[in-house]
């Protein structure tokens, strides 16, 4: 999968004033406003705005028949990005392969982002949380591809690292869950994307000694579910004659923001090798968005700078 399937080709509009918001329930807690607000003052957009709305599984299709004209686009997070799918006029490849749309362009009949006022709309669903992920592990892998990976968790978010790491050059990733039970749509989205991963159930030491050995580590999991390796990695490689030969080598990418660092993350890093934190994926991803909807390429300087302030 190549995050190239995001690119719409829509001409950016030239009108002065445009919405954009992030939507989720609960959603008072994204940093998505600091990220676009930064991204349109540097780009000086200055009627652009970029709200927040708290809007339910329920009230999304009413959301998105009321939007139209004078809407750029929105960020979409939980419990949005699956059931959204079904509400779009289109949905671009990779967002269907991987199942979860997590931003949605307008586009005017004539073809430009945002529509003119008074004028018919259409919604086009995208996914730049693999753009997010992949351009994460690059701040660490530099050009190296990636031979051997591993994913924690299994929901909706490593299908996208699923796609991520293929990109980056591994299609038969090892992925740990805690329940094979409960992993059928992360199942369905592999057949789509036509990537061969196996399947395991969390073993103290078969994952530890996965992700000791991999080439790239993303964690999926909810916040503090993953404290468990943070400390079976400890444990096992400080406690042990043989413990530099044991070391990860390998780039650890940790989706969660909250805490930060994270457990694992500090683990990871603790014993030499890289870690990377969530927020360096919402960065990106959040980037993605901003040249989608504005058709100019993100300032991520001046994005990185808001999202550090408001992090620290």
């Amino acid at each position: 999968m190549s995050t190239a399937d995001t690119t719409t080709g829509i001409a950016p509009t030239t009108a002065t004033v445009r919405r954009a918001a992030v939507l989720g329930h609960p959603v008072a807690h994204s940093l998505s406003p600091v990220l676009h607000t930064a991204a349109y003052r540097a780009l000086g957009l200055e009627g652009w705005e970029y709200g927040v709305h708290d809007v339910t599984q329920d009230a999304l299709a009413g959301f998105l028949h009321d939007a139209g004209p004078g809407w750029a686009g929105l960020s979409l997070t939980m419990p949005l990005k699956q059931v959204v799918i079904g509400l779009l006029d289109h949905v671009d490849p990779l967002a269907q392969a991987v199942g979860a749309v997590n931003t949605v362009l307008f586009s005017a009949v004539g073809g430009a982002v945002g529509g003119a006022a008074g004028g018919a709309v259409t919604t086009i669903g995208t996914n730049t949380d693999v753009h997010g992920i992949v351009a994460a592990l690059r701040e660490g892998l530099g050009t190296r591809r990636v031979s051997d990976a591993v994913i924690l968790g299994g929901g909706a978010t490593a299908a996208s690292a699923l796609a991520s790491v293929a990109e980056l050059g591994c299609t038969s990733p090892r992925v740990f869950v805690r329940s094979l039970d409960r992993i059928d749509p992360l199942r369905e989205a592999v057949a789509r994307m036509g990537v061969t991963p196996s399947f395991e159930v969390f073993d103290d030491k078969a994952t530890t000694s996965a992700l000791v050995s991999a080439d790239a580590v993303v964690s999926t999991t909810p916040k503090y579910a993953s404290d468990i390796w943070a400390a079976l990695l400890t444990e096992r490689l400080t406690g042990s004659p043989s413990a530099a030969a044991d070391q990860p080598a390998g780039v650890l990418l940790d989706v969660i923001y909250d805490p930060r660092p994270t457990a694992l993350q500090s683990a990871w890093a603790a014993l030499g090798a890289e870690a990377i934190g969530g927020e360096r994926m919402l960065l990106h991803q959040a980037a993605e968005q901003v040249r989608l909807m504005t058709g100019r390429p993100a300032p991520l300087t001046a994005m990185d700078e808001a999202l550090q302030a408001a992090l620290g």
